[in-house]
């Protein structure tokens, strides 16, 4: 329906208005994310003036853009309600040190081991999210101080702006690209809104409706610069036992959201980003986020779009927003309060629709079953719990799929060679599931007092193999039958114990396995 991925290569002009438009957007959900962990707006804002700073600083991947996100706030919750801010400041610090520590161990290659069925999964239920994020904001106060849905007036005007946001996003493009449809449209509609003093609700309103009434007069979204403090909490063991689980979910949380989300840009625009230096820069920009206030954050893929979408590619998209995020805060809180929230709410409506895998419908009717379960699954799983859950959950239940088709894959023809020996040319995997099926192949009782067992075809993936393989080994040794391996790799034979005596080796022809290297990570 939508062409809404912009194709023109990053330049200083579509970076800064790019950054522009995204720190309009950052600004409601950073409030809102600080109001779901339970701390206070500055705090969230603090965090996403930081996060996309550092991140596009020194990140891995230009163009993405990272603050608050909801991912990591329902992560804080109980450690802010039990023991106060100050300890959330430690564990963001502490999360922050175990997400360089992946850097520096080169463990964002990991990332490749996320099944294409997931990532479509995560991507739909991502999308899923972010659509029912912005239905709250079609609800007013009631009198009893309960949300209510809007009606009448106030629901036909928000969903005509809501819609008047869209279609200048839509339409703008194929007038001119000179500057981002999304800034020209919330531009449009705040200017509608106040011109013709239409009754919408704001960004400062939005804010004001989290606070009891009473301090609602005094709410503003103005601040100061964030100043550096060590956090206000005991150095003890004890201190280090309440933020460590805390810590390590946020960390775990922040990468797998950081990465995924680094992997789709990636595929949208054809490039190439690092996993390893994403995980550095995430770390590092929640450490600081530790030390100066912030809630800490990680990749937000709604915000990511709508950059990539304004045609920000470069890391000046990602300062742009950030500063000027700062600025908002700094000297100009009345002019971004002044936004109607039915222009950010068509601006997210519009990244849901390029966020959407449309084309996942036409791919589940062409895989197998199994991949449009584990696709159905981690969108369910994403909609309804949460996005490192999900993808946990994808990862383990495509492993165990792949287990099972595979587990019978393994077989091997067998025929008598000139010199009387017989020989089993392995083809297929052996592995914990296909073991079983491995011994039966074999008949150690009638075989001839020579055997060979021939690899080249096959390859030994785990323990519960190298194990098969000795026990095979045990078998024709209680025969008094002489077994022969072939081509099997340097690695497998360290591990093999009873069957290591029967390996004959072959320098030029025997395998040598190799780990995902880490020369793109």
């Amino acid at each position: 329906m939508f062409n809404l991925i912009n194709g023109t290569k990053g330049n200083v002009k579509n970076d800064i208005l790019s950054g522009v438009t995204v720190a309009f957007a950052l600004v409601p959900e950073a409030v809102a994310f600080a109001f779901v962990a339970g701390v206070e707006p500055m705090v969230g804002l603090y965090a996403a003036f930081m996060m996309g700073l550092i991140t596009s600083a020194i990140g891995g991947r230009p163009g993405m853009i990272s603050g608050a996100t909801g991912a990591m706030a329902v992560v804080m919750v109980a450690l802010v309600a039990q023991h106060g801010v100050q300890y959330l400041f430690a564990a963001v610090i502490l999360a922050g040190f175990l997400q360089i520590m992946a850097g520096v161990f080169k463990l964002g290659k990991f990332i490749r081991l996320v099944p294409y069925p997931v990532m479509l999964g995560f991507v739909n239920g991502l999308a899923i999210v972010i659509f029912l994020a912005q239905l709250g904001q079609f609800k007013i106060m009631g009198p009893l101080g309960d949300l209510e849905w809007m009606s009448g007036t106030a629901l036909y005007i928000m969903l005509g702006l809501v819609g008047l946001t869209m279609a200048i996003i839509y339409l703008l493009p194929k007038l001119t690209t000179a500057i981002p449809a999304s800034l020209v449209a919330i531009a449009a509609v705040t200017a509608i809104v106040h011109g013709f003093d239409l009754d919408a609700r704001t960004v400062i309103d939005f804010v004001r409706e989290m606070v009891p009434e009473a301090q609602q007069d005094s709410v503003t979204l103005a601040g100061e610069l964030p100043t550096f403090a060590i956090p206000v909490i005991p150095f003890t063991l004890e201190t280090l036992y309440i933020i460590l689980p805390t810590a390590v979910i946020l960390a775990l949380v922040g990468l797998i959201e950081s990465l995924l989300t680094l992997s789709l840009i990636d595929e949208m625009t054809d490039t190439r980003g690092r996993g390893n230096q994403e995980c550095v820069g995430q770390g590092v920009a929640n450490t600081v986020n530790g030390f100066f206030g912030g809630m800490g954050g990680c990749a937000m893929i709604g915000q990511s779009m709508i950059n990539i979408n304004s045609g920000g590619r470069g890391r000046l998209s990602g300062i742009t927003a950030a500063l000027v995020l700062l600025g908002f805060i700094l000297f100009a809180a009345p002019l971004i309060e002044m936004v109607p929230l039915a222009a950010l709410v068509g601006v997210m409506f519009v990244v849901v629709i390029a966020t959407f895998e449309w084309a996942s419908f036409r791919i589940v009717r062409g895989v197998n079953k199994e991949d449009a379960f584990v696709l159905f699954l981690v969108t369910g799983v994403t909609v309804i719990a949460d996005l490192a859950i999900a993808v946990v959950v994808g990862v383990i239940v495509s492993a165990l799929v792949f287990a099972w088709k595979h587990a019978t894959h393994i077989m091997a023809k067998n025929y008598t060679d000139d010199d009387g020996w017989k020989v089993y040319d392995l083809e297929g995997p052996l592995f914990f599931g296909s073991v079983t099926h491995f011994r039966e192949i074999f008949d150690p009782q009638n075989d001839p007092s020579d055997v060979v067992i021939d690899f080249k075809e096959s390859r030994i993936w785990d323990s519960s193999g190298i194990d098969a393989l000795d026990g095979l080994a045990d078998k024709y040794k209680e025969q008094g039958k002489k077994l022969h391996i072939r081509h099997i790799s340097p690695e497998c034979r360290v591990l093999l114990k009873k069957a290591g005596e029967y390996v004959e080796i072959n320098v030029n022809e025997d395998p040598r396995y190799r780990v995902a290297s880490d020369t793109l990570g």
